[in-house]
Parts: structure tokens; C-alpha cells; sequence
């Protein structure tokens, strides 16, 4: 089981993540634990203040490191299997290796910031890592927090079935194939007849080629990992070789793109 510990001004805003959906139902399967704590309980003063100007000048209040520090302490985490988390856009970006990894660590700190940062003694004395969501900037961390937590929560046993977890994108060095449901035909858009055909070889097949041909659309930049490559190799049992396979598909990309006349049917 994981422990999360959560350092927050904002406390209140995690109530309703931890009581939705699949988050809800890890929790009641005793997959993970949760503290929450707000450090402004160890504000430097009555007035409940956390926050100052920065030494040498600069826009926006720095956080205080009394009322982390102190916060840290008063959790009295275990340290066996501990990994202390900071966001920040300057961190470490978050990909679905880094979250299997997370994983395996039994306690997890996480630290939201606030205002225009936090003091640099922070951060040198408390967190292991900085990490960050991608290259844009939010109010502050809980949203990240909740965003990291929910993608470990559902990789932990039990919360949900290994088979989904298997197919879901970046499991396989892949983004997921395109899905459909009922009605078969809706507004003259129509359901992949293949899908339909209850040949199960073929389904796989084209759940193969269309979660190839959905990452060179949209994340090509994956093909640079030769992991890309092993993963469509365990599964693919056609005859040509997948780098012919994978150029044939580029161009039926660019013809799609060359054809298309700019006209959407919703």
C-alpha cells in the first residue's frame, strides 16, 4: 500500500478527488493512504502568514521554510521507501515510466507550492525531486498533486483490471488505438467494419496497425525510443518488416492530409 502525505495552503481541495470514482474506489480497496496537511497551521505569526518577499527583490511573496519544515516534521513520515515530491515547472517532466517507478515507493510526500515559488532551503533540504507536469505554469501544485496521484492509483493492484491497464496509451510504447461504440452508424459516420466482424485475429490486427498509425499522427516523437519498436514487434505477425510497415502508414497519413478538404460532419 501506498501512503501519500500532501504538504497544502489548500487542503479542502483534495476532499472531493479523493471521494470520485476510481481514486473513491482505490481508497476502499485499501490500495493507498492519504494525510492532508495544511502547513499554514504552522504560520510564522497570528495573522497566519507563510509567505514573504524574496531577499535581493523580484515579483510575487515567496513561501516561508519555517511553516514547511514544520509541517514536515509534525507528519512524522516513516523514512523507509520515502520520495519527497516538490512541482515545479523547472522539474523533472512526469511520464508513465516515472509513475511505474513511483509505484514502488511505500510512502509519498508531496509538497504544494504557492505564490511565486518557495524558499530554496526547501527544496535542498527536504525534496528529493522537482517535477513538473509540462511547460506551462498553474496557481500552484494541488493540481499536479491530484493529476501524479491518480495515475499512480489506478496502476496499484486491484483498483482497476490488469487487461485495461494493458491496452490504455503509453502502456506499450504506443498511443491507444481509436474506439468506438453503439450506434454502428451515426450521422453517416460509420464503425469500423472490422470491429464489427467478431474475427477476433482481425480485431487485433487492426488494433495493432491503428495504435501505430494514431502515434505517428499525434506523437511521432515516441518512435525514437527503440522500446517502440521491441513493443510492436512481440505483436505484429505480418510479413513485411515493420519499418516498412510503419512508412506505408506515414504515407497513407500524408495522403489523408493531402486529400482532406477542411470539412467536419458533426
Amino acid at each position: 500500500m501506498i501512503n501519500f502525505y500532501i504538504l497544502s495552503l489548500f487542503p479542502e481541495l483534495f476532499e472531493t478527488f479523493f471521494n470520485t470514482s476510481i481514486v473513491k474506489k482505490g481508497f476502499e480497496k485499501q490500495a493507498f493512504s492519504y494525510t492532508l496537511k495544511n502547513f499554514r497551521e504552522h504560520a510564522v505569526n497570528n495573522y497566519g502568514q507563510v509567505d514573504d518577499a524574496p531577499y535581493g527583490g523580484g515579483a510575487g511573496m515567496l513561501l516561508r521554510p519555517e511553516p514547511i519544515f514544520d509541517a514536515y516534521k509534525a507528519l512524522n513520515i516513516p523514512e523507509n521507501g520515502k520520495k519527497v515530491l516538490f512541482f515545479s515547472p523547472k522539474g523533472k517532466k512526469i511520464d508513465h515510466k516515472y509513475i511505474l517507478d513511483l509505484t514502488k515507493y511505500e510512502n509519498i510526500v508531496l509538497i504544494c507550492g504557492h505564490y511565486e515559488g518557495v524558499d530554496q532551503r526547501v527544496l535542498d533540504s527536504l525534496v528529493d525531486e522537482e517535477v513538473s507536469l509540462g511547460d506551462f505554469v498553474l496557481s500552484g501544485g494541488e493540481i499536479p498533486a491530484m493529476a501524479l496521484m491518480d495515475a499512480i492509483i489506478r496502476q496499484l493492484d486491484g483498483v482497476i483490471k490488469r487487461d485495461s491497464l494493458q491496452e490504455e496509451s503509453f502502456t506499450e510504447s504506443l498511443l491507444e488505438y481509436r474506439q468506438y461504440t453503439r450506434p454502428a452508424v451515426y450521422r453517416g459516420m460509420m464503425v469500423p467494419e472490422v470491429l464489427t466482424s467478431g474475427n477476433h485475429k482481425e480485431i487485433e490486427k487492426f488494433k495493432l496497425m491503428d495504435s501505430i498509425r494514431e502515434t505517428l499522427k499525434w506523437r511521432p516523437d515516441l518512435f525514437d525510443n527503440p522500446e517502440c519498436y521491441r513493443k510492436i514487434s512481440e505483436r505484429y505477425q505480418g510479413k513485411e518488416s515493420i519499418e516498412s510497415l510503419i512508412n506505408k502508414i506515414k504515407r497513407e497519413l500524408n495522403d489523408v492530409s493531402d486529400n482532406k478538404n477542411g470539412t467536419n460532419t458533426y
